[in-house]
C-alpha cells in the first residue's frame, strides 16, 4: 500500500451525481489528517453498499422529484450535500495515526469501520480515511480485511431488524435470503442470541450454507397463504404498483 510520505493519496471521488462512468474520478488527493477524537486508517478493503450507489446516482432525489411529478428534471447533476464526495461508508485496515484525545495504543490496531460517508463527505474509497475513533471496531486477526469491510451497514441493518423490538432469545426468526450480506449476518446474530432461526435459500448448496451459518431449518420457499394471493402479488409487481401507490392494496 502506498504511503502518505509525499502528501498525496489515491482515491475515487465525484463532484456531481450521475452514472458512475460519467462522474467517478480516480486520482490523487491531499492525505487526510485526523482531527481531535479521530483516527486515520490505512485501508486494505473498502465495502460498497446499495446506499453508496443510490447517493452517487442521486436516487433519493430522483424519487422525491418523481413524487412531485417533475419527471423531466430527473437528470444527473442534482445538488450534492458536499462539494466533493469520496464514496463508501464501510472499510477495514490498520490505524496509522490518531488525533488528540485518542490513545496512542490504538496505533497499529486492525479495525473495521462504519459511517465513514454517512453524513460525512469522505468515505473509504481511498488509501486512507479519517473518522471518529468511536466508528472503528477491532478486527480479530482470524478475520480478513475483506470480511471486515462487509460488516458495517449490513451488520447494523441485521442487528436493527432483529433486536429493535427487544430480546429474541427463545423466539423463532425467519430470515429470507439467508446468504445475502444482511441475511447471513442475521442468521448468525439470531443464533448467537438464542433464537430458533428459519431460513430460505433457492439452491441446495445455498440451503446447506445457511445451515452452516446456524439456521435450524432451511426451505427453498416461504409458504404462501393462497395461490390467489400470490397471483395478485405477482400482478401488482409486474404492473409496477409502487409507482402510483404509497401502500399496496
Amino acid at each position: 500500500m502506498p504511503g502518505c510520505d509525499d502528501g498525496r493519496v489515491r482515491a475515487a471521488w465525484y463532484d456531481s451525481t450521475g452514472p458512475a462512468s460519467e462522474v467517478l474520478v480516480v486520482g490523487e488527493l491531499p492525505d487526510p489528517q485526523p482531527l481531535a477524537g479521530e483516527v486515520r486508517i490505512a485501508l486494505h478493503a473498502s465495502g460498497i453498499n446499495v446506499g453508496d450507489v443510490k447517493k452517487r446516482a442521486a436516487w433519493m432525489s430522483r424519487v422525491s422529484i418523481e413524487r412531485n411529478e417533475a419527471r423531466s428534471e430527473m437528470t444527473a447533476g442534482l445538488p450534492l450535500p458536499y462539494p466533493r464526495v469520496i464514496p463508501h461508508s464501510d472499510g477495514a485496515g490498520v490505524i496509522d495515526a490518531v488525533g488528540s484525545g485518542v490513545s496512542e495504543s490504538r496505533l497499529g490496531e486492525r479495525v473495521w469501520c462504519y459511517g465513514a460517508q454517512s453524513y460525512r463527505a469522505f468515505g473509504t474509497a481511498a488509501d486512507y480515511v479519517t473518522l471518529p475513533s468511536a466508528l472503528t471496531v477491532g478486527l480479530p486477526h482470524e478475520a480478513s480485511y475483506e470480511v471486515g469491510a462487509c460488516l458495517g451497514i449490513p451488520g447494523i441493518t441485521a442487528h436493527r431488524a432483529l433486536f429493535a423490538d427487544g430480546p429474541i432469545d427463545g423466539r423463532t426468526v425467519l430470515v429470507s435470503g439467508a446468504l445475502g450480506a444482511v441475511g447471513s449476518l442475521a442468521v448468525q446474530l439470531a443464533r448467537w442470541r438464542g433464537a430458533r432461526t428459519l431460513a430460505t435459500g433457492r439452491r441446495p448448496e445455498q440451503q446447506q450454507a445457511a445451515r452452516d451459518l446456524g439456521a435450524a431449518e432451511v426451505s427453498s420457499v416461504v409458504a404462501r397463504a393462497s395461490s390467489t394471493a400470490s397471483a395478485a402479488s405477482r400482478r401488482r409487481v409486474s404492473t409496477g404498483w409502487w409507482k402510483s401507490r404509497s401502500t399496496p392494496t
